[in-house]
């Protein structure tokens, strides 16, 4: 589904990408963990075409999307969640939703696809049905988190990009988030690439994960054998998180 092959991303004279180079399988649930600062957000945000790849190549289903806009990219099948959920706060649920499906409004001819579209996502997501007409700066964390992932979906992308969607959220709601990213795949078959401090909980879910140190690949490996890794134990799976997640 997807290749990167040497990337890598300037912020001005700082070198925030070096060389990465990693790639996703139809299908599954790959994690990027790592601290902060260590070029998770570059990372996807250079993937979707908001920041320029300074060499390198990045494919998607074998299609070069490296210097392509980011609405272009979108077409192409793929979407981003970003970090902080970033709803519009002034419309309503209903009407960040239809933002999602904005291109394919553009393109013209749809619109009952995406009348259907838009009652999956109040399948998938109950409480924003409940909540259609109300703002969006009025829902909870975790509700506009769930309105952040149905936007990107209205998409119809092939592959999600998702940007810490535990970030400031209790622990029940974070496991409700996570139950719909596997949901997303198994009923969906949607392509996920999460990044997630919470190192734990992804990688319980995904297949793969890779740890990104100061923009570079350090590690890479099955999500089973890197939560056994004494070296991820030791940097991103102390006990206070792991006690969280269990609770």
């Amino acid at each position: 589904m997807l290749k990167i092959k040497n990337i890598n991303a300037y912020y001005g004279k700082v070198h925030a990408l070096k060389n990465v180079s990693l790639h996703l399988n139809r299908g599954e649930i790959v994690t990027l963990i790592g601290a902060n600062g260590a070029g998770k957000t570059t990372l996807l945000n250079t993937l979707s075409g908001i920041i320029p790849a300074a060499g390198g190549e990045i494919l998607l289903e074998g299609k070069g999307i490296s210097g392509l806009a980011a609405d272009r990219v979108v077409s192409l099948g793929l979407s981003q969640v970003p970090e902080g959920r970033q709803v519009f706060n002034p419309l309503t649920v209903e009407e960040n939703l239809e933002l999602g499906a904005y291109l394919r409004y553009r393109s013209g001819g749809q619109k009952d696809e995406i009348a259907g579209d838009l009652e999956r996502m109040f399948q998938v997501f109950p409480r924003l049905k409940e909540r259609r007409r109300q703002a969006a700066g009025t829902l909870s964390g975790g509700e506009q988190q769930m309105l952040a992932i149905g936007r990107a979906l209205m998409a119809r992308p092939k592959l999600l990009l998702l940007d810490e969607p535990s970030m400031g959220l209790a622990p029940l709601v974070v496991q409700d988030i996570f139950k719909v990213i596997q949901r997303l795949r198994s009923e969906e078959g949607t392509t996920i690439l999460l990044v997630e401090q919470n190192a734990r909980a992804a990688l319980k879910i995904a297949d793969r994960g890779y740890v990104l140190e100061t923009g570079k690949l350090i590690l890479e490996g099955k999500a089973a054998e890197l939560l056994e890794n004494k070296d991820v134990q030791r940097a991103y799976l102390g006990r206070d998180k792991k006690e969280i997640w269990e609770r």
